[in-house]
């Protein structure tokens, strides 16, 4: 595991443009941590780092984004109002577990062993950011792949 401070939206965006520059097909990136910590962010630098041209937002209400035109397809899932693993398989996240791109999951910690994220075959990697002060965060991540 590794560890990366950020001090600014900008420092996140970066972080996560080395992993999207990096990606390759299959990946999954499991990524949590509390509200406002700055996944959204963490996405938009992945996008970036894939070429993605489009503007990146939460997908909280539609639970995927899908975006287009970057080196690779970029699936954004946001798991937040999704509460049990019957929730999440009925919204069909089980998909994008094996993706033809990369698929990003905001609140993956509701993902638990039931839904059988570590037994799947892709690439996977835990991004977990945590807050730290109003400017700071402490961005923990499995660096094996990225």
């Amino acid at each position: 595991m590794a560890t990366f401070i950020s001090h600014s939206p900008a420092q996140t965006e970066a972080l996560g443009e080395q992993f999207g520059g990096a990606a390759q097909s299959g990946l999954v990136i499991a990524l949590s941590g509390d509200l406002g910590a700055g996944k959204t962010q963490f996405v938009k630098g992945l996008a970036r780092g894939l070429g993605v041209p489009a503007r990146v937002h939460s997908p909280t209400f539609t639970l995927v984004n899908e975006y287009l035109g970057g080196r690779l397809k970029l699936f954004h899932l946001d798991l937040y109002r999704l509460e049990t693993p019957a929730q999440i398989w009925s919204a069909g996240v089980e998909e994008f577990l094996s993706p033809d791109g990369v698929a990003v999951i905001e609140w993956a910690e509701r993902l638990n062993a039931e839904c059988g994220m570590r037994n799947a075959k892709q690439k996977f990697i835990e991004v977990k950011i945590e807050i730290v002060s109003e400017t700071e965060r402490k961005i923990i991540y499995d660096d094996s792949g990225a």
